[in-house]
């Protein structure tokens, strides 16, 4: 079966460059199920979601009005275990990119060998311009919209874009008084005292922090007095840049939505921190502003897109300086870039591993509600790390024996675990 290519292409660029986020984790899924060998049921089975709701919200706003707003919840496959990822408050939220991510978050949780399959939610709002109370209102009502489809054993949400500790405590205690009993194992990336992990709300990036020791172990590149860019300077970003700068990187360029700063002799991370608005944005406040397409293309030896998508392509892959990429942002690299940067012996840490402490995080969150038993920063760090060092190196080793890049490998590694849990179900 073939996937559906948009017509209208940017002149000059391969046609994988214009497929949408859906369309090329799609060809990505059946690239890695291919070359285990699955048949094509597998395929039509692993490529959408298996339940994808839509839901409507009527919120009554500050002034007496009501305004309507369209939710989703995506659970891609459930054979493994519950459903588990996040919820994203965001304007250009849709349920094409929520069904992508959802299958991410499958990925993500095979390469951790997590006991989880891959959700996702969002709401189409943009929480910037709601106030507190509208902002509740909205988080509860999308609660009980959805509240047939989650549970701590069913599906369990997490934060997101624009979603916080705050908004899962209004969540959680919710689905609480829908359920008539105290849950909170329903959601993570709560506050501590409602049964928050410790080191979760840090925990993505010092996932990538993790993940990124090893990539540079592996091109012997020691860490301290490296050049990095940090392309994003939002919870994952400024965290990072922040754990660089501690570890001794030199933390050349950093990027907002506003634009991008760059000193090959390293910015003041603690400064660009403490100045930071009310929205985290610091790039405006400062001279010397660029942009975030040049930004990329600056000298560095470690290049992390922790922002948005589609950010380094066929265009600009051949112009990156970089020694090793690692995605902590959602899809920023397209396929035909990543075929480009592998050719060019760039060492690429895919999204689908790089960014997937936050999920470990909010599974050991989920174990300690579970148990009533809660563990110490030191402790959720260690175990992190035990999993994402053990995940980095089979999926560098499934690279080089499969030849390939490795998002393919890690593709393989991640679904052959869903498939498996398919087949010994009895499903296909």
């Amino acid at each position: 079966m073939s996937l559906t290519i948009e017509q209208d292409r940017v002149p000059g660029e391969s046609a994988e460059e214009n497929l949408d986020v859906l369309e090329r984790t799609q060809r990505v899924i059946r690239q890695a199920l291919d070359s285990m060998g699955y048949d094509s049921s597998y395929y039509e089975l692993l490529k959408e979601p298996i339940r994808l709701l839509t839901v409507r919200i009527p919120v009554r706003m500050d002034d007496g009005s009501v305004n309507v707003y369209t939710g989703y919840r995506a659970q891609h496959n459930d054979a493994v275990g519950p459903a588990k990822g996040g919820i994203r408050f965001h304007p250009d939220v849709t349920a094409e990119e929520v069904k992508a991510l959802s299958m991410w978050m499958s990925i993500k949780c095979g390469i951790a060998d997590l006991p989880y399959g891959g959700g996702k939610g969002g709401v189409q709002c943009d929480p910037r311009k709601l106030s507190a109370r509208e902002l509740e209102r909205l988080s509860r009502g999308y609660v009980r919209a959805i509240s047939q489809v989650v549970g701590p054993a069913k599906d369990i949400p997490a934060p997101d874009v624009f979603t916080n500790p705050q908004i899962m405590a209004w969540m959680m205690d919710e689905y609480s008084r829908i359920r008539e009993f105290d849950a909170p194992g329903f959601i993570t990336g709560k506050p501590i005292v409602l049964g928050g992990s410790a080191g979760r709300e840090s925990s993505t990036a010092q996932g990538v922090l993790i993940l990124l020791r090893e990539a540079a172990k592996t091109a012997s590149l020691p860490l301290s007095g490296a050049k990095v860019i940090v392309q994003g300077f939002g919870n994952a970003g400024s965290y990072l840049s922040k754990f660089l700068y501690e570890a001794g990187a030199v933390i050349a360029g950093i990027s907002d939505a506003n634009g991008a700063l760059y000193d090959a002799d390293g910015l003041n991370i603690p400064e660009l921190l403490d100045k930071r608005d009310s929205f985290g944005a610091v790039t405006h406040l400062m001279p010397g502003q660029i942009s975030n397409a040049e930004l990329l293309v600056q000298a560095c030896d470690i290049l992390i897109p922790a922002a948005i998508e589609n950010q380094i392509t066929q265009r600009n892959a051949p112009d990156i300086k970089a020694r090793i990429v690692v995605e902590a942002a959602n899809g920023p690299t397209t396929l035909r870039a990543t075929e480009i940067l592998t050719e060019r012996g760039v060492l690429l840490v895919p999204d689908v591993l790089a960014s997937a402490g936050g999920v470990i995080v909010s599974y050991f969150e989920w174990v300690q509600n579970n148990q009533g038993l809660y563990w110490s920063e030191e402790e959720v760090n260690r175990r992190l790390e035990e999993i994402l060092v053990c995940s980095f190196h089979n999926v560098r080793e499934t690279a080089l024996r499969q030849k390939t890049d490795m998002r393919l490998a890690a593709y393989i590694i991640g679904l052959k675990r869903v498939a498996e849990a398919v087949r010994w179900r009895g499903w296909l």
